[in-house]
């Protein structure tokens, strides 16, 4: 089933076509309207006519999400202010934060994608779509909302939490498709069970899963205790929001908008263009964006491209799972972590060493995360009630920058293992 058939089972020399078109006007428009963009094209001695074929994308500089901080605000914008109708950003806890801008066509073309993705998920106009996303500056829940919206199903918008009411609105308004986080729909699985409320009164159909990893094993755990079929998404505010890429029936990797997207997959170290079937970073570059179109953005998630036939019919090139970053960062219950933020609040509290460890666990259906400081020789030595103010004090300052509860365990000077190279922050025990 499809949304846009024409598009979506495009062939791909004709798709290929289109992409040439669009990345051609594209790098007009930046080199045009993005002073950063021209300096860069500008070093590299590179005009937009110089774009001849798909494969000039690979001469063309990369953009990171520091380059959208360092650009902040509006920096990397490529029309004027006036002509954005919304405005997304990151919760800036490591500096400035990454905003991104839709003008009204941005929008559209966001909505269609959307639209496309659930319609693959099987969501239909008639569907009822219990959207557990958060609304706000996250692009979560307004992109599942509007795309939904333009699919023509119903909408129940109730974000995140309250997870007795979503099931008796599920109960009551007869939802067929729930979209949350993966261990959000675990959570609500659990909640069902321990209710006593029998599977059978709820209508749930489908699953839209995303905004942090999950694996195969969790996805069967989900189907067989919520009885749905569990599909994943893949999107990230950077490049649109939800709606970059979705699975189809087959569930055997997501399938990039190739109309408004280019995927290439490089080697983090090199920077190699790496060949489909390869595993490394996933870079894209936005060919349709009009607010703030990116250039081979490094998405600094590790995965692979597949270009083999699909029995769905869809002929855009599929991605497989995210095995991990090639950065540092975590993504805990949907929020994004960086062992950075952590040391600049110990930093700011004192009374600690230099020294931590993020240990993330996985426990029941929810991701954990504790923190392993060590505090100096005089604080160690010093009273109890000392050392409890200062772990209260460091949960609470964590649990505001984070966004996220932590547990803060105070350890003894020299007990967190050193490293001559990098030093070792994280702690990754999920089994994903």
């Amino acid at each position: 089933m499809y949304f846009s058939t024409e598009l979506e089972t495009i062939e791909r020399n004709e798709l290929e076509v289109l992409q040439l078109e669009r990345l051609q006007q594209l790098v007009k428009r930046v080199y045009e309207n993005v002073p950063f963009y021209q300096e860069k094209l500008s070093e590299l001695g590179i005009k937009p006519d110089d774009i001849q074929s798909l494969s000039d994308l690979q001469r063309l500089p990369f953009t990171t999400k520091q380059d959208l901080r360092d650009q902040y605000p509006f920096g990397l914008f490529a029309t004027s202010r006036e002509n954005i109708v919304r405005l997304h950003a990151s919760s800036g806890t490591t500096g400035n934060p990454t905003v991104v801008g839709y003008t009204k066509n941005d929008i559209e073309n966001w909505k269609e994608l959307m639209a496309r993705s659930l319609t693959s998920y099987g969501a239909t106009p008639s569907s009822v779509v219990q959207n557990a996303y958060g609304y706000g500056l996250f692009t979560g829940g307004l992109g599942v909302h509007y795309g939904a919206e333009h699919l023509g199903a119903t909408v129940v918008p109730i974000s995140g939490g309250n997870t007795k009411r979503q099931i008796k609105l599920m109960q009551d308004f007869g939802t067929e498709v729930l979209c949350c986080t993966p261990s959000y729909a675990l959570f609500i699985a659990e909640v069902l069970e321990e209710s006593g409320i029998p599977r059978e009164s709820l209508n749930l159909k489908t699953g839209v899963f995303g905004a942090e990893p999950w694996s195969e094993k969790m996805r069967q755990e989900i189907e067989d205790r919520l009885q749905i079929d569990a599909f994943d998404i893949y999107g990230l505010s950077e490049i649109m929001g939800p709606g970059v890429a979705a699975e189809c029936k087959e569930k055997d990797g997501l399938h990039i908008f190739e109309d408004h997207f280019i995927p290439e997959i490089i080697d983090p170290d090199t920077c190699e263009v790496l060949p489909y079937g390869a595993e490394g970073e996933l870079v894209i570059t936005t060919i349709t964006k009009e607010g703030i179109p990116l250039l081979r953005y490094r998405t600094r998630d590790i995965t692979r491209l597949t270009i083999d036939p699909c029995s769905c019919g869809r002929s855009h090139v599929k991605m497989k799972r995210v095995t991990g970053r090639s950065d540092d960062m975590l993504i805990i219950r949907g929020v994004n972590v960086f062992p950075s933020q952590v040391e600049s609040v110990l930093l700011s509290i004192g009374d600690t060493e230099p020294h931590y460890l993020l240990v993330v666990n996985r426990v029941g259906t929810l991701d954990t995360l504790e923190i392993l400081v060590e505090v100096s020789e005089s604080m160690f030595s010093d009273k109890i009630k000392r050392l409890e103010q200062l772990e209260r004090k460091i949960r609470q300052e964590l649990d505001s920058i984070l966004g996220i509860a932590a547990k803060i365990r105070l350890v003894e000077p020299k007990t967190i293992e050193r490293s001559e190279g990098k030093a070792k922050r994280i702690l990754d025990k999920r089994k994903i």
